[in-house]
């Protein structure tokens, strides 16, 4: 029984129904047939004993038999989670009710499924929407005005007197480190390079701004010849790219790995690996909702490295 249950479960309810009626039925045959009230022999005695208990015997494992899959869908239906897709249960027995309660279980799934990636979809295509837009304005807007404060502060540099000099020449350097910073930003927004060059160059330009921003050694290896749909190439670089982030700014590591082989990504790292009874934060959970996008599985376990290993599985063809 679950914490939850208000009450004996179902197989034993009905087993023990059946065995009242079961030793009701015999008693009244043993008294009406009996041939003196009186008067019962032992050996019938026991035949009638051994005849209720195997009666009852049988029909607990027919019960057994009939009402395992409703437990199995019990067990199954306790374990789902909605971002681990793919997951079917399968009964044996032939037909039956249960099964076919199984069948229609999995059908649910199956639209549910279908209903969020369609969900997540729009969700994933929106915010690239907006991401691309705030890139757009940050480059052609902020960008352009830092990039006209830093030429007329150049100007400014040549017509101050020696004193004032240092201050303006500061002011144009922050000027100018802010206006690195934007494009900075606007390139994380939206990958250029995923769009100009391809995604194997992407995460090799990823990979190089991760170690320049950051005291990590980035290595990139991706097979050569892979070919991906659009959408599938921007969850495997958003997946590269969060992951990236995590480990330069949570897991202390020296080194990271991204191997893009076939249908699987891999990001290993040699940092503190992952903490014990730790819950999902936004990043990770935001890197499972673009698994479920293109149907794919992400997994977090130990890596040879001695970190954290992200692993993203999509669909084979």
């Amino acid at each position: 029984m679950s914490p939850r249950s208000r009450g004996p479960a179902l197989f034993w309810r009905v087993a023990i129904g059946n065995a009242v009626v079961l030793a009701a039925a015999c008693a009244i045959t043993a008294l009406v047939f009996a041939p003196s009230g009186t008067d019962i022999a032992l050996r019938e005695l026991a035949i009638f004993g051994g005849s209720l208990v195997s009666m009852l015997a049988i029909n607990l494992l027919l019960l057994r038999r009939a009402l395992g899959p409703l437990r199995e869908l019990t067990g199954f239906a306790r374990r789902i989670n909605p971002l681990e897709p793919g997951l079917r249960l399968q009964v044996a027995g032939g037909d039956s009710e249960a099964t076919e309660l199984a069948d229609a279980f999995n059908d649910m799934l199956d639209r549910l499924e279908d209903e969020r990636r369609a969900s997540v979809g729009r969700a994933l295509a929106a915010q690239e929407g907006e991401r691309l837009r705030v890139a757009q304005e940050l480059h052609d807007g902020v960008g352009q005005s830092l990039t006209g404060v830093v030429l007329q502060l150049g100007r400014v540099v040549r017509d101050v007197d020696d004193a004032a000099r240092p201050r303006v020449v500061e002011a144009q350097e922050t000027a100018r480190e802010s206006l690195e910073e934007i494009r900075r930003i606007a390139r994380r927004l939206r990958p250029e390079a995923l769009d100009d060059l391809g995604l194997a160059s992407a995460l090799l330009v990823l990979g190089e701004r991760v170690a320049e921003h950051s005291e990590l050694r980035v290595e990139v290896h991706v097979q050569p010849g892979l070919e991906f749909g659009a959408d599938e190439e921007l969850v495997i670089y958003r997946v590269a790219q969060e992951a990236l982030t995590n480990v330069a700014r949570h897991a202390g590591a020296k080194r990271a790995e991204v191997r893009l082989e076939r249908a699987r990504l891999e990001v290993d790292d040699d940092g503190s690996g992952l903490p014990a009874n730790a819950h999902e934060g936004s990043g990770v959970l935001g890197m499972r909702e673009r698994a479920v996008l293109v149907g794919g599985t992400l997994k977090l376990t130990r890596s040879p490295l001695g970190g954290a290993r992200v692993t993203l599985e999509l669909p084979t063809p």
